[in-house]
């Protein structure tokens, strides 16, 4: 019999998501874990997997459209079931998925041959887009980048495509600014930018922490000489190029483990304790900022590590992070230090309990062991915490494990 596929909820408590881009298209068969769509939520694309096996019927949800968790979506019919004997007039009533009954006229589908084809194929041999100003030729849109643009008033032949083989897709619409007009800059002029959902959701999650979570604010100094030392070393000879960042995330990692009753979260009623050490590591993309996390960063060798950042930093600013991948960690990282940020605090990531900035590493005047005046190199860290959490002294601990595993850096390569 016909089976209903329901809009699924794709992350904790939503109540809707976009169906962004549909992966598949009628007469395609699909089994159990095959790719069905693409879903936005605040934060991530998550592609959905099919959880039946058959060939699709009929797509009941045109791409870009916000719908309701637990509404219809998709109709999966058995091997020689025929679409025209299936009834679709409860699909938009919510009743409980199972098999469908009372034939009736089914629907005119979305997708199919046509013009009303859901995506458009890719271009062959990549993008057709020159690398600045206007491109010429076909240009290969997601359906959903293409009603955004057309709604704010967006020439998409001026934008060039992140997505598979150069396809514009929703973040390149979302990130583009236009040039100010001349009248407008000589004036004085402005333009309001509608908010995206991540912008949206950055805003709500940044104002509840700053209002809910009493943080509070630990600054070190680091001696960076030795690590810089250090990585320039190991870059000599090693296969892949280590970063102060892949440094800064495993001597978190560390010294989670060295000060556990720091590695934890508030959670209503008790403070839950891990054993591990989950590490989220900031990630600016156009539209916003991202926090996928590092999972066991304890138990990872600094190359393998280094790879899984770099791995989830390229998934994040191609939109392409999966929910699972920003959830969960019980701290986080954000380094400015490239942009030459002398120092700075940052917001907690609930329900993180930490947060620790890192700004520039830059010669300074310091006083030595010896009593002596001499030039080092110096890193500013800022630990930002939830005082529910974690009080003064144990974040003082925190921090001061912190700098003693980055000034004597080679115990991580041991850890």
């Amino acid at each position: 019999m016909a089976q209903i596929v329901r809009m699924p909820a794709v992350i904790a408590n939503a109540t809707e998501a976009v169906l962004s881009e549909w992966l598949t298209g009628p007469g395609e068969t699909i089994n159990v874990g095959d790719p069905l769509a693409e879903i936005e939520t605040d934060k991530a694309i998550v592609e959905y997997a099919a959880e039946v096996t058959g060939t699709i019927g009929q797509l009941l949800v045109e791409p870009g459209t916000t719908v309701v968790v637990g509404d219809p979506i998709v109709v999966v019919l058995e091997a020689g079931e025929d679409l025209s004997a299936v009834s679709v007039d409860e699909l938009g009533k919510g009743a409980d998925p199972g098999p469908l009954a009372d034939p009736t006229p089914a629907a005119a589908p979305v997708g199919g041959a046509g013009p009303s084809e859901i995506s458009e194929p890719s271009p062959p041999g990549g993008s057709d887009a020159p690398s600045g100003g206007r491109r010429e030729g076909r240009l290969f849109v997601t359906p959903i980048a293409r009603r955004i643009a057309a709604r704010r008033g967006i020439d998409l032949a001026l934008l060039n495509g992140t997505g598979p083989n150069g396809r514009i897709v929703r973040h390149d619409v979302e990130a583009y600014r236009a040039e100010p007009t001349a009248a407008a800059s000589t004036v004085g002029g402005f333009k309001d930018v509608p908010l995206t959902g991540m912008r949206r959701a950055i805003a709500q999650r940044l104002t509840e922490s700053k209002t809910t979570i009493p943080h509070f604010y630990v600054t070190a100094h680091v001696r960076a000489d030795r690590l810089l030392a250090l990585r320039q070393e190991i870059n000599a000879s090693a296969p892949r190029k280590i970063s102060v960042n892949d440094l800064v995330v495993k001597a978190v990692g560390a010294a989670m483990l060295e000060v556990p009753t720091a590695n934890a979260i508030w959670n209503g009623d008790s403070i839950r304790y891990f054993e591990g050490a989950d590490v989220a590591v900031a990630v600016a993309v156009p539209s916003g900022l991202l926090t996928p996390v590092i999972r066991g960063v304890q138990g990872l060798r600094l190359t393998d590590l280094s790879e899984r950042i770099a791995e989830v930093a390229d998934a994040a600013r191609a939109g392409r992070l999966q929910q699972h991948q920003l959830e969960g960690g019980s701290f986080a990282v954000s380094n400015l230090g490239m942009y030459g940020v002398t120092e700075f605090s940052a917001i907690i990531n609930p329900p993180q309990a930490g947060i620790l900035a890192v700004s520039a590493a830059k010669p300074q005047p310091v006083v030595g062991d010896d009593g002596q005046l001499a030039v080092a190199t110096v890193m500013a860290v800022t630990l930002s915490v939830d005082h529910r959490v974690i009080d003064g002294a144990v974040a003082a601990q925190w921090i001061a494990a912190f700098v003693a595993l980055l000034e004597t850096p080679v115990r991580l390569l041991l850890a």
